[in-house]
């Protein structure tokens, strides 16, 4: 499109051969000139500004039925604070999940929303004086949030399949789809360790381990960014832990020492961002060592710029900014908390209020001599950097409106979203291997509990919205068709009236539960194999949802243990978007399927999965610990920090507590089996500054094509200073036909051999080093040992 066909009316003036007149001075600034380079395009435009149009590239408007009353601009809006300009427009016209507020008529069909935001974009291009193109922003941790955008499993889920190229696809897809509504910038990944599995948001991250993370979340980033839009990364810094696993009116108060701040929590965004060049980080609402994140120039500065490289834009969690006053309590008064944010090296702030809320005390500090203009300068470049290498100043419109009903949830982005559903559940127990079902066989099948016909949990306020699902109920009755009687019968709620406090005060059954629990139990007499799908939905878990305990909420167990009583095998389907301590079941049912929160297609994924069609091949990101009592309980960990106890029984129950995991890190079955053989290393010996590779072979030595993550361990045996027992350092998904034997190779880095000294530097240490391959991080099939010389 050339920019004097834009689909609707414009002011052909500004519009020339080749540049776009924003300031409409009838020349061609320097900022308009695209052979120029970008910091003197930045310059120029700087130059250009008054302390109004820079203040209000300091600040976001969230969209339509959050913040912004209207669709679409209006007389009105020359009265508003963004006449002079706005840095960016969060979630406009996205049809939000859950907020009726937002609903839309210009979020659907998806060419309608792309003219929609060219509408709005044109306003700001041609109606404010310079002309500074907006930075439309929007959700996308599992898929874009977006009315009817391709919808992806939860970022745990995500986490679970192990597979690099398939997340680089679903960032390339969310990067696309972004493109063609009118987005220009998407907040995703989390680069947040789960390692608190009571904390609400382990459903929104990848995992716990700072390697995984950094793997899968660089290539969501390059995915992302492939497409022309920036990624944002969340949530810098130290979020992920607070006290207790607490969130909703908390937020605060990691408890984290220094060094493992770095090796846990900075590493994921330190690898990122050095590796993928993302344009966004967003900063957290929480302190770190009695300092609030966003008011910290040692984190937004010293360490995001000055260390880590970053060259895009800080944005603010929501309430961020608010938070240094009214939670941290560390200055007197909201004017004080935009000095100590902006001096930080905040360059946006977001909150769920209007943009005058910061943008006019940050004029006043502007004013007084508060903030000097040179900081504020700081500020905007770092906004009009990414608008320029985004293109903006050269297309500042979506270019054909129409492409984007073909661009968004393709056949094929189905497709792929599909795989990644299969790819992400993990079989935690087959006993005798009672799946996958064998359709012949059967007559008759049970499928009860609370989560078998439930739909909420596909879809969460960070993903795409309003796209048709498929219950597990359903799935399974569509699989087997007129085979199989597929009876029904809820079972229980998922959670029952007195819960929570159910947890810590058990109460009795109700007369209509044991009522809901005997009709199961009566349906189950008549199947040959009962399908309890149970767990957690989605008022249960995710953001302001921590939870005091990991069992299964409500009558679950009761349920469970009622149906195990008949003397059927019980398949355990379990949706759950956190680690749970489902130790009971471990022992007596004889068959687990994590699915975690999987998609809108999770009933067929679900039952693809439980008569063979997918083989499961996920691993888990995360510990399964067999008691909160054990917490924190996680991979990886220091030296004898997850010891048991003298006199330790074979199952690792000591005296006086429960040791060992319930399901380790890394750990995954699958419906076939593999064997590991010849480790190779490149070297045997080598300089602290070489890279060196590790190749191991592995057959499918069962009878079914299936999928094994292959993991690569390293253990540093003497160290300056304490490191962790062994930690991950590759990984590669592949998938093998039986018999079948493929050669995996691994590149190991120097970074992957360093450790933080006494002095806090990176450094790779003379020594002995453990090397190790295996199915999970404790199934070590094979080791050998690399010594790096002095």
């Amino acid at each position: 499109m050339s920019f004097t066909t834009v689909s609707f009316a414009q002011k052909q003036s500004i519009y020339k051969k080749g540049w776009i007149d924003f300031n409409k001075n009838g020349k061609k600034d320097i900022f308009e000139d695209p052979s120029q380079e970008i910091e003197k395009r930045v310059q120029d435009l700087l130059s250009q500004m008054t302390l109004e149009e820079k203040t209000n590239q300091t600040a976001t408007l969230y969209g339509f039925g959050r913040v912004l009353k209207d669709e679409l601009p209006t007389p009105q809006w020359k009265q508003m604070i963004w006449k002079d300009g706005i840095a960016n427009i969060d979630e406009h016209l996205n049809g939000l999940a859950y907020h009726p507020r937002s609903k839309t008529a210009y979020s659907y069909p998806h060419s309608k929303h792309a003219t929609a935001i060219n509408t709005v974009q044109k306003w700001f291009v041609e109606e404010t004086r310079l002309g500074i193109p907006v930075d439309f922003s929007n959700e996308g941790i599992h898929g874009l949030n977006h009315d009817r955008a391709t919808p992806l499993p939860a970022p745990i889920s995500i986490g679970s399949t192990w597979n690099k190229k398939l997340v680089n696809q679903a960032g390339t897809i969310a990067g696309r789809e972004a493109k063609a509504l009118g987005y220009t910038n998407v907040y995703a990944p989390i680069l947040d360790p789960a390692r608190d599995p009571r904390w609400g948001r382990v459903v929104e991250c990848y995992g716990e381990n700072p390697f995984h993370i950094a793997e899968m979340g660089k290539q969501m980033v390059l995915g992302i960014q492939s497409q022309g839009v920036a990624s944002t990364l969340k949530h810098y810094a130290v979020y992920s832990i607070p006290k207790g696993g607490r969130d909703g009116n908390a937020r605060t108060d990691p408890h984290v020492a220094p060094r493992e701040m770095y090796q846990l929590y900075l590493y994921p965004f330190m690898k990122v961002i050095k590796e993928a060049a993302p344009m966004g980080v967003m900063s957290s609402y929480n302190d770190w060592d009695g300092v609030p994140v966003t008011g910290s120039y040692f984190f937004l500065t010293e360490l995001l710029r000055h260390k880590f490289g970053f060259n895009g834009y800080v944005v603010s969690d929501s309430e961020a900014v608010e938070y240094i006053e009214t939670k941290h309590h560390v200055v007197d008064d909201y004017k004080g908390a935009v000095k100590q944010a902006v001096e930080a090296g905040l360059d946006v702030r977001t909150n769920f209020t209007l943009p005058d809320d910061y943008i006019l005390p940050l004029r006043e500090l502007v004013r007084e001599g508060k903030v000097s203009m040179k900081t504020l300068d700081e500020r905007v470049a770092n906004v009009l950097r990414v608008k320029l290498r985004l293109g903006l100043f050269e297309q500042p419109y979506v270019a054909d409106p129409k492409s984007a009903d073909k661009l968004v949830h393709t056949t094929s982005d189905e497709a792929l979203s599909l795989e990644i559903n299969r790819q992400s559940v993990v079989l935690l127990k087959n006993e005798n291997n009672l799946l996958p079902l064998d359709r012949s066989k059967l007559k008759n099948i049970l499928v009860t509990g609370p989560l078998a016909n439930e739909k909420n949990y596909t879809t969460s306020r960070y993903g795409p919205s309003n796209n048709d699902v498929v219950t597990v109920l359903d799935g399974i009755k569509a699989y087997v068709g007129n085979s199989i009687q597929v009876n029904y019968e809820k079972g229980c709620d998922v959670v029952d009236a007195t819960w929570p406090e159910s947890e810590i005060i058990p109460t009795p059954l109700t007369a209509e539960e044991k009522s809901a629990i005997d009709k199961a139990v009566l349906q189950a007499a008549k199947a040959e194999v009962i399908i309890a799908v149970v767990g957690e939905d989605e008022k249960r878990v995710g953001e302001s949802l921590s939870r005091t305990g990991l069992n299964l909420p409500g009558r679950q167990l009761q349920l469970l243990q009622a149906l195990h009583a008949t003397g059927k095998p019980v398949v355990m389907v379990t949706i759950n978007g956190q680690p749970l301590t489902i130790n009971w079941e471990n022992r007596y049912l004889p068959a687990i399927l994590e699915a975690w929160f999987p998609g809108p297609q999770s009933g067929r994924v679900v039952a693809e999965t439980l008569f063979g069609e997918n083989n499961p091949g996920g691993k888990l990101p995360v510990t399964f610990p067999k008691s909160i009592g054990q917490l924190e309980y996680n991979f990886p960990y220091k030296p004898a920090s997850h010891a048991g106890q003298p006199s330790d029984g074979p199952n690792g129950y000591g005296k006086t507590r429960v040791n060992g995991a319930l399901y380790p890190f890394g750990f995954g079955l699958s419906y076939t089996t593999f064997e590991y053989s010849n480790l190779k290393l490149s070297s045997a010996a080598i300089n602290p500054a070489a890279t060196i590779e590790v190749s191991a072979d592995i057959t499918n030595t069962g009878k079914l094509t299936g999928d094994e993550v292959v993991q690569l361990y390293v253990k540093d045996m003497v160290s300056s200073v304490t490191t962790y027992e062994f930690d991950l350092r590759g990984f590669e998904r592949i998938r093998l036909k039986p018999g079948e034997t493929r050669t995996v190779i691994f590149t190991l880095k120097p970074d992957d051999l360093a450790l933080l000294d006494k002095n806090m530097n990176w450094t790779v240490e003379p020594g002995k080093f453990k090397i190790m391959v295996g199915s999970s991080s404790e199934d070590i099939r094979l080791n050998s040992e690399l010594i790096v010389k002095p």
